[in-house]
């Protein structure tokens, strides 16, 4: 089993990195990761140089596509998740999945695990929830069968855009502004548990069935905020401003940065009111939730990755 050969397609990013610190905790070692942000992929070589880690751009047939031979498991990661340009999701939501369909059926490739996520039952309508779905649909359209896992918004070692974003942030201003009554709903999930249950599926060799995996408790965005607070011991102001000011900030910010961290559409599926189902995947997956609080000060103060950042 630890022989087992992982292809983890778009594993530099948040989930890829714990997903791999994770798997070789438990042994595994013959595991590759193909990924086109070169800095991130940096980080990954660095942090566990062991690994084979190569640059690929998975919306172009490549010379990546040799690692599926002989692969015995593919854990589909890739996605853009944020960005102003259709055509980034376009690539790399769509593009991308189509080639490694492909790649997966030409080298009968045995196991698959496809990481989806909640928003593809969101009432929000922007680039990465309309490309998802279109993603989520032509996996399983594809005849390979395989888990389907969506996961709700996700923090912990490792986040550059999440949790991750707001703590550095939050340390670098006198006051942190939160949208209007800043009472937005969350469910935030456990980065080292979604990891987790993607090693069940793997070990336990989960054939099909589509899993919504959300937090297991209910988080207010600006409880999430003071939590953040507390556990980096950050000084900074936690202030309401009128949602109508902050949506300006955010779209005049989008006009001087290409891949801004939070976009007005972000913050449209932010006040969306989406409440997404809470299945018992401890029970299901044999893995069990971490709570909140104590999920925040891991990622904020665990001394080998909390301070490992990737970029943007």
């Amino acid at each position: 089993m630890r022989k087992t050969k992982i292809l983890l397609p778009g594993g530099a990013g948040l989930v890829g990195q714990n997903l791999v610190a994770r798997l070789k905790t438990k042994g595994y070692t013959n595991i590759v990761v193909l990924d086109k942000h070169r800095a991130n992929l940096a980080v990954l070589k660095r942090v566990q140089p062991d690994i084979t880690a190569e640059y690929a751009d998975l919306a172009e047939p490549g010379d990546w596509q040799r690692h599926f031979v002989s692969a015995d498991v593919v854990v589909m990661l890739q996605a853009q998740i944020g960005g102003n340009d259709y055509q980034d999701f376009v690539r790399n939501n769509i593009d991308s999945t189509r080639l490694v369909l492909d790649a997966i059926n030409a080298n009968d490739v045995p196991y698959l695990v496809h990481i989806s996520s909640s928003v593809v039952e969101s009432v929000a309508d922007d680039f990465y929830t309309n490309t998802k779905k279109d993603q989520e649909k032509m996996v399983l359209e594809s005849g390979i069968t395989c888990p389907v896992l969506r996961p709700t918004l996700m923090f912990g070692w490792f986040d550059r855009k999440h949790l991750g974003w707001l703590s550095r942030f939050m340390k670098k201003v006198p006051v942190f502004p939160i949208p209007g009554h800043g009472r937005y709903m969350r469910q935030p999930l456990y980065v080292g548990d979604f990891a987790n249950i993607i090693i069940s599926c793997i070990e336990h060799r989960i054939r099909d069935g589509i899993y919504n995996i959300s937090g297991h408790e209910k988080v207010d965005y600006i409880d999430m905020i003071r939590e953040i607070k507390r556990a980096t011991r950050a000084t900074t102001i936690i202030l309401r401003i009128p949602f109508a000011l902050f949506y300006a900030l955010l779209w005049v910010w989008g006009l001087f940065d290409k891949n801004p961290p939070f976009t007005t559409q972000q913050l449209a599926a932010l006040s969306a009111k989406d409440e997404f189902e809470v299945i018992d995947w401890p029970g299901i997956f044999g893995v069990p939730y971490t709570p909140f609080r104590a999920a925040v000060d891991e990622t904020f103060n665990d001394p080998r990755y909390s301070r490992v950042v990737l970029e943007f």
